[in-house]
């Protein structure tokens, strides 16, 4: 039986962390441009949340290999990309926690 839920939520929670974290870097463009001190702050937190956003696609990708590890990789982009950009990663970490407990299910 396929692991077709943890690979359709994880790769969609990915996706939307992606374009949540490029939206924060786009924040820290305007931050910038309008002369605001502490724009590094916002590009730090969307590299964080584009690399997380990454991992939990990887982990979407090799569930059907090793679904503990992709499992983990799931979690581990979501709450840390919860950490990291906050209320824009809400959905991605709706998304990516569901398909990571989802992964970790025997079956």
């Amino acid at each position: 039986m396929g692991r077709t839920a943890e690979l359709v939520l994880g790769v969609i929670g990915g996706v939307f962390g992606i374009l949540a974290a490029i939206f924060v870097i786009n924040v820290g463009g305007l931050s910038e441009t309008l002369g605001y001190s502490h724009y590094e702050f916002f590009y730090n937190r969307g590299g964080a949340g584009l690399l997380l956003g990454c991992i939990g696609i990887i982990g979407a990708a090799i569930v059907n290999r090793n679904n503990r590890i992709a499992g983990g990789l799931m979690l581990l982009s979501a709450v840390g990309g919860l950490l990291a950009l906050g209320l824009f990663w809400s959905l991605s970490f709706i998304l990516l926690l569901v398909a990571g407990l989802l992964a970790f299910k025997d079956g």
